[in-house]
């Protein structure tokens, strides 16, 4: 079951108690002066504020999503959080996907401060000074812009009794959260994307002519690096989705190119991230291979709880073949990596296509069965909970769904693989029981 916990009031003059919240499962916190707990109940996705000199509870956000709405897997929703509460504990800032909204705790009644939904832009309030405890209701709000269409982002300020938003900074970058100077009207903060290094600039409160500071990589001017760009295609459940393409420098659409496949989850947000050249983590690094002339694609993957093997062939290969019907994909030679996760959904793919060259899992479940009955090896956690409610999304017990666990598990179909396949595992992996490897190898 999951957690939740009761609440109480203590008087630290006598230690005298109050019961005055039974069974909440989420965060819960007191507002700044103490007049309010405030909190999310997950069990029904809805923030709520108690007052304690009143002895009432108030519901603030039933009947309104505030919970995540891309939520894919069989567990609660997350809340998208609250920036705070104004001065004298009057109301409450809370977030919905893409705005924010200010909240009565007394009466419950909310209204929206910003218009994201309409543009598909995600605002969040920025704090500035780490000792203020309130957000001032007076003075103009800094916000961060995120637009989940384009990817761009940037900075924008709320003058929240007017509810106007004046964009100051925006563009096809990530742009970092910025900090002020403790005793001057300056800021400092990093622009980035796929090609741009995130050096440090600095500017004044509007944001306008901002100076950079430093030039940490100058040597990434004598490499080929690649640009990077969205994709969009339609699954094979009829869905629209996005994903990342990144092609290599003097890229040419009459000529074919070979092409790693190379995804996660969703990892389209992150489209203007710098990955800066490195041996890390057991993935690919994508200007390393773009320099040498290869294309790497990286779909996002939604999921049907109870099938996510299924999702992903249904999520993955669509993408792959719409990007092969624009000419210049070799389609002989596509490849495809991933790790951890994205280990276990290409363990699966090959089970189901041989549309890949060549393959490679990293720390792979191909045996979700015997993984149940597993332990993370750092911890000593038991891994069924990743199986029951995270995020391998069966959605219950192997003797609830055991067919669920046979058809998402490779090794039954380990027959069905033609493709060249590398396993990678290690005996220090912490989270995946590195015997999953072996026993897929054997």
């Amino acid at each position: 079951g999951r957690t939740t916990r009761d609440y109480a009031l203590v008087n630290i003059t006598d230690g005298s108690r109050k019961g005055v919240l039974k069974e909440v499962s989420g965060p819960v916190d007191l507002s700044p002066k103490g007049e309010y707990i405030f909190g999310y109940q997950s069990t029904d996705s809805t923030w709520f504020a108690y007052n304690v000199a009143t002895d009432i509870r108030k519901d603030l956000t039933r009947e309104k999503v505030f919970y995540d709405e891309r939520h894919d897997s069989p567990s609660l929703p997350r809340s998208y959080g609250s920036a705070g509460w104004t001065e004298k504990d009057e109301a409450l800032i809370l977030y919905d996907r893409y705005d924010l909204w200010k909240f009565n705790p007394d009466t419950g009644v909310g209204e929206r401060l910003t218009k994201g939904r309409e543009t598909q832009t995600v605002y969040r309030y920025v704090t500035l000074d780490k000792e203020q405890r309130y957000l001032d209701s007076k003075a103009e709000w800094l916000l961060t812009t995120f637009n989940e269409d384009d990817k761009s982002s940037g900075y924008a300020l709320l003058d929240s009794r007017r509810k106007t938003v004046k964009p100051l900074l925006e563009g096809p970058y990530r742009f970092s959260t910025p900090v002020k100077a403790k005793n001057a009207d300056t800021y400092m903060f990093t622009r980035e994307s796929f090609e741009v290094f995130p050096d440090i600039w600095t500017s004044g409160a509007d944001f306008q002519e901002a100076v950079q500071i430093s030039r940490a990589n100058p040597q990434q001017e004598a490499y080929r690096w690649g640009t990077i760009e969205p994709v969009e295609w339609t699954s094979l459940d009829g869905e629209r989705l996005s994903g990342m393409l990144v092609k290599p420098e003097g890229f040419d659409p009459s000529k074919k190119y070979p092409m790693i496949v190379n995804f996660y989850e969703r990892s389209s947000d992150g489209l203007h991230r710098h990955r800066a050249p490195s041996p890390g983590r057991s993935t690919i690094n994508y200007a390393f291979y773009a320099s040498r002339g290869y294309l790497i694609f990286n779909p996002d993957v939604h999921y049907r709880i109870g099938y996510p093997g299924e999702s992903a062939y249904n999520c993955v290969i669509p993408g792959v073949t719409a990007l092969i019907e624009k000419g210049f994909v070799d389609r002989d030679n596509i490849g495809v990596q991933g790790h951890s996760w994205g280990g276990y959904q290409i363990a699966y793919l090959v089970t189901k296509t041989d549309m890949f060259k060549a393959a490679e899992a990293g720390a792979p479940v191909p045996n979700m069965i015997s993984a149940y009955g597993g332990i993370r090896w750092w911890t000593g956690l038991s891994r069924q909970f990743q199986y029951e409610h995270t995020q391998s999304r069966i959605g219950g017990t192997p003797w609830e769904y055991p067919m669920r666990y046979l058809e998402n598990s490779p090794i039954f179909n380990i027959d069905k693989i033609n493709t060249p396949l590398l396993i990678m595992h290690n005996d220090a992996d912490g989270h995946v029981p590195w015997y999953q490897g072996i026993e897929f190898f054997v």
